[in-house]
């Protein structure tokens, strides 16, 4: 029986869970998108060459505010690994998804929940509508 052969297709270094900490260590999120709290996930493709490099990248679906300028800095900077398939040439392409959430950067001092400050205040019915008469507002300072 004849051994198949079968070609070899470039590989992030050290698999998906490598390139998403690339993508997590190396992600600027774009000052306008910071501004305007914009999120989501900018779905590009690219073609990776059998050197690893990446070239034809483009945006399939953005998210804009610099975002997808972002997404493809990222992919352009990254480099897969070199693969050799006995004289072929090989370029494959490939699918990817980079998220931009916004972290929110709320810090409580010490860990002591004893720092919290809360202060209640009821607020006044409105006219003509006593549908609900007790209504109560929180407010709460960290």
């Amino acid at each position: 029986m004849k051994k198949k052969h079968f070609l070899k297709l470039p590989e992030y270094p050290g698999g998906k869970e490598e390139f998403r900490k690339y993508i997590l260590e190396n992600l600027k999120y774009p000052e306008e998108a910071r501004k305007n709290r914009v999120e989501g996930i900018v779905h590009m493709s690219a073609e990776i060459n059998d050197n690893g490099e990446v070239v034809n990248a483009k945006i399939e679906k953005g998210i804009g505010f610099g975002c997808d300028e972002e997404a493809l800095r990222l992919i352009y900077d990254a480099h897969f690994g070199e693969v050799k398939n006995r004289g072929h040439r090989v370029k494959t392409k490939k699918k990817f998804r980079i998220q931009f959430k916004l972290k929110e950067n709320i810090i409580i001092q010490n860990n002591n929940l004893s720092n919290i400050q809360y202060s209640y205040q009821p607020k006044e019915p409105e006219q003509g509508n006593n549908n609900f008469p007790n209504k109560y507002s929180y407010t709460i300072n960290l």
